[in-house]
């Protein structure tokens, strides 16, 4: 049976006087810092200016591309590339990415290519494999992981966008330390740190990184952050000490403050556009829908939601929908859109946040019939208002959409 069969031929039991209520455009007040002019021109100047003293001629270097919708990705990639070049070392990009692209290096490669990352467009040779080299070990023993490619070079970098993670709260969470350990990691790298709780993810990603460093093969980190308008608004170079150290902890609390939650103490529904891995990890940030379904790790006190309905997947994801547990009812179109090989793998992968957020939401045979449905069953009477939202996605959140209950 087909996702579109689901609900043919069968009246759903909605209540005959249940109406989509009118919705009404919002301005949300978030932080604006300056955006940055020229993205690549910065990543340029703070490679060179963090790395002259570490690069020498002829020296190899893998640069990390990740998986994630950054904005100015191309960008930081090329000038980061440029600077390496300037100082006379040979670059090539990596991705570092642990099992996206359904853990294997072609998927991988056309990951990079569907988000612009061509050999072309960064200016240096791709080379992708999920063949990995144990490299060090934690003081705890537990083995560090590292991509062939990256350890058969002299060093090896990340490039990441620096942001609050989906699984663990902790000093630093996304960016330059987590692709090191987790995404040059690849599959069996990324599993053991997320194959446990989130505090102990945490203490893992440190312990790690602290290894990496000791091994000497870490050059050190570029790092973005970006507003919540999506606008690149800082890139820092980071030398090797800063890669999990005092400065990357700055920038994450600096990222924090620029991913302000949803404005309302509860929502009855809740109703997302778009998600996809290129706008969470988890399809759906849990750091503004408020679900973070991890155990060992609370839910946000704000917003609380009782139904969220998710309307499409993006298509960059190819099909990979780990998070898609977070939404209570999804459309038919977008259930033939899932490819459970790819999403179970990042599930496995993920460890005990990927149980419940792989849950299969409940599927309807329309758009319309999610919202009704949500309505129906988000526990407010008929005759209640009800309190609804909607978002374009959970990245670069400016704008949204609110019922009458809301507007005050």
């Amino acid at each position: 049976m087909s996702w579109e069969q689901l609900g043919s031929g069968v009246d759903l039991p909605f209540p005959d006087d249940l109406t989509v209520p009118e919705l009404h455009e919002l301005e949300l007040d978030v932080p604006s810092p300056p955006a940055v002019d020229d993205i690549e021109a910065a990543a340029r100047a703070a490679a060179s200016a963090t790395f002259a003293d570490a690069v020498r001629p002829g020296m190899t270097i893998a640069v990390g591309a990740g998986s994630r919708g950054l904005t100015g990705r191309t960008e930081l990639l090329r000038g980061t590339i440029a600077a390496l070049r300037d100082l006379g070392a040979e670059p090539f990009v990596v991705p570092a990415m642990g099992s996206h692209g359904g853990a294997t290096a072609d998927g991988q490669r056309q990951m990079l290519e569907s988000l612009g990352m061509t050999e072309e467009s960064v200016g240096a040779e791709i080379r992708a494999t999920m063949d990995t080299v144990v490299v060090a070990h934690t003081s705890a023993g537990t083995p560090v992981h590292l991509d062939a490619n990256a350890a058969s070079a002299d060093r090896f970098l990340p490039v990441n966008r620096v942001k609050p993670h989906t699984c663990f709260k902790g000093p630093i969470e996304s960016g330059c330390m987590k692709m090191a350990v987790v995404g040059f990691g690849k599959q069996p790298g990324a599993a053991l740190v997320h194959t446990c709780g989130p505090v102990e993810m945490r203490d893992r990603l440190l312990d790690a990184c602290a290894a990496l460093r000791s091994t000497g093969r870490l050059l050190g980190g570029i790092a973005s952050i970006e507003s919540t308008a999506g606008d690149v608004v800082r890139v820092e170079g980071l030398g090797a000490d800063d890669v999990g150290g005092e400065l990357e902890h700055q920038l994450t609390e600096y990222a924090r403050a620029l991913v302000p939650a949803l404005p309302f103490d509860e929502i009855d529904v809740l109703i997302v556009e778009r998600g996809g891995k290129d706008i969470s990890g988890t399809t759906m940030d849990p750091n503004v829908t408020g679900r973070f379904w991890v155990p060992g790790l609370d839910d946000l006190q704000k917003p609380r939601v009782a139904a969220i309905v998710l309307l499409d997947l993006t298509d960059v994801s190819g099909g990979n929908a780990l998070g898609i547990g977070f939404a209570d009812f999804i459309p038919a179109a977008l259930a033939n859109k899932l490819d459970f090989r790819k999403t179970y793998i990042n599930c496995f992968t993920a460890g005990p946040a990927g149980m419940r957020r792989s849950r299969l939401p409940m599927v309807l045979p329309d758009e319309e019939a999610c919202i009704k449905a949500a309505l129906a069953m988000c526990g407010r009477g008929p005759d209640e208002p009800k309190r609804v939202v909607r978002i374009a996605s959970t990245l670069h959140l400016t704008r949204c959409w609110v019922s009458d209950a809301l507007l005050p």
